[in-house]
C-alpha cells in the first residue's frame, strides 16, 4: 500500500506563519506536522509516499529530503501555482499511486490514530475515519446509516466530521466528469482539472460504496495559529511524547 499526503493548500488562515512556511511544515511537539504522518506510516510498513505540492513547493524537499530520514521514499506531485483541490490533486497523483487502494491523509491534521487499524482493502470505493464534531465544525459532514455505511449529512441523523484520513480505491475518481457535469466551475476545464473530493464521496455514498470508522482519540485540524499553539503546548507537556 502507498500513501498520499495532501500538502498543496495555501494556508491562508495561518498567515503570517505560512508566508514563508507551508502549513504541513509548521512544527508541533518538535516536528513538522507532516513528519508525524511520515513516521507513523513507516512504523506500519508503508514506505512509498506521494506528497502533492503547490504553495512554497520548494520548501518540502529542503526539509524532508527524499524521505529516507523518516523511513520512507517520497514522490512529489507538483500542481503548479494554483492548487488542484483534493479531488484534482488526487487525480493528478494517481499515476504515482498505482491501481491499488491507498491511504490518503490531510497534511495539516494531527492525530493519535493508529493507522494500522485502517483496512488495506476497503469494501467499496472508500473507507473514512470520522470524529465527533469539533467546535469549529459543529454540523459535521456525514452520518452512518443502519448498515454502518456513510451517507451525506442529514438533519435527522447524528452527523460526524471527516478527519481527513481515509483509504481510497482509484475507482472513486472514475466518473468524476459525470459528478460535475452540471457545474460551471472554471477549474473543471483546466489541464489538469481542479475540483473538490467531497462531491465524489457523496456520489459514492449514494451507491452504498463508502464505509467508515469512528476515532474516539485525539485529533486536531491545525487551521488557525491558535490551534497550532494549543497543540504544540499539549505535546510539549507530555513526557516521552515528542516526535522523535
Amino acid at each position: 500500500m502507498k500513501a498520499l499526503i495532501f500538502c498543496a493548500g495555501l494556508g491562508q488562515r495561518m498567515r503570517p506563519l505560512t508566508d514563508t512556511t507551508p502549513k504541513p511544515l509548521l512544527e508541533a511537539g518538535g516536528a513538522p506536522l507532516v513528519v508525524w504522518h511520515l513516521r507513523k506510516l513507516a512504523a506500519m510498513g508503508i514506505t512509498e509516499v506521494v506528497i502533492n505540492l503547490s504553495w512554497l513547493a520548494e520548501r518540502f524537499p529542503q526539509v524532508l529530503g527524499d524521505g529516507s530520514a523518516f523511513g520512507v521514499h517520497i514522490a512529489w506531485s507538483c500542481e503548479g501555482a494554483v492548487p488542484l483541490e483534493t479531488g484534482g490533486g488526487m487525480l493528478q497523483a494517481l499515476p504515482l499511486l498505482g491501481n491499488a487502494p491507498f491511504l490518503a491523509i490531510n497534511g495539516d491534521v494531527w492525530t493519535d490514530l493508529d493507522f494500522s487499524t485502517l483496512p488495506r482493502e476497503p469494501t467499496g470505493d472508500a473507507h473514512l475515519v470520522m470524529i465527533d464534531n469539533p467546535p469549529h465544525h459543529p454540523r459535521g459532514d456525514f452520518h452512518f446509516d443502519q448498515a454502518g455505511l456513510l451517507q451525506p449529512r442529514s438533519d435527522s441523523a447524528a452527523n460526524f466530521t471527516y478527519s481527513g484520513i481515509g483509504v481510497y480505491r482509484p475507482s472513486v475518481l472514475r466518473d468524476w466528469h459525470k459528478v460535475f457535469e452540471s457545474s460551471t466551475s472554471p477549474g473543471l476545464d483546466g489541464q489538469p482539472p481542479r475540483f473538490p473530493l467531497a462531491p465524489l464521496l457523496r456520489a459514492a455514498m449514494r451507491r452504498k460504496a463508502v464505509s467508515g470508522q469512528r476515532h474516539h482519540g485525539r485529533w486536531t485540524d491545525v487551521g488557525t495559529p491558535q490551534r497550532l499553539a494549543e497543540l504544540d503546548a499539549q505535546l510539549a507537556a507530555e513526557p516521552g511524547h515528542g516526535a522523535d
